[in-house]
């Protein structure tokens, strides 16, 4: 199980994990925070390259640069519309088959093995617990 701790600082919201990690959360019009709309596109492109990195690795091919820029425009007030995660990435030099190793494990995990994509494509239940 995942858990993720938010809460309300002096100076606006942050978010914690069990091991000590911190993120800075506000709307989107402030300095030096992530918007929850850019966290979650962080989550996105975080899951595919942390995913993808190692299957391509593990094939003999290590890929000199590895990143991703991840948009999405919003639609409505609350609403979405298509996502779209853009690789930016440079192929070590002479390793003829590493662009054709690192398409195939890029968009199989994009396709299967990336959990928040599947969370995002997938319709799931989000459940709310108030204090009574």
């Amino acid at each position: 199980m995942a858990t993720v701790n938010v809460r309300r600082t002096d100076d606006g919201f942050e978010a914690t994990n069990e091991r000590g990690a911190r993120v800075a959360i506000g709307s989107a019009d402030e300095e030096g925070v992530f918007s929850p709309v850019e966290l979650l596109l962080a989550a996105l492109g975080g899951c595919e390259l942390v995913t993808v990195e190692p299957l391509t690795a593990q094939r003999g091919h290590r890929l000199v640069r590895l990143a991703a820029t991840v948009r999405a425009e919003k639609i409505a007030t609350s609403r979405l519309g298509t996502v779209t995660v853009e690789y930016d990435v440079e192929l070590p030099e002479g390793d003829e088959k590493a662009a054709e190793v690192f398409a195939a494990v890029a968009r199989r995990v994009h396709a299967s093995y990336c959990t928040v994509g599947n969370a995002l494509k997938e319709p799931m239940t989000v459940e709310q617990v108030l204090p009574e």
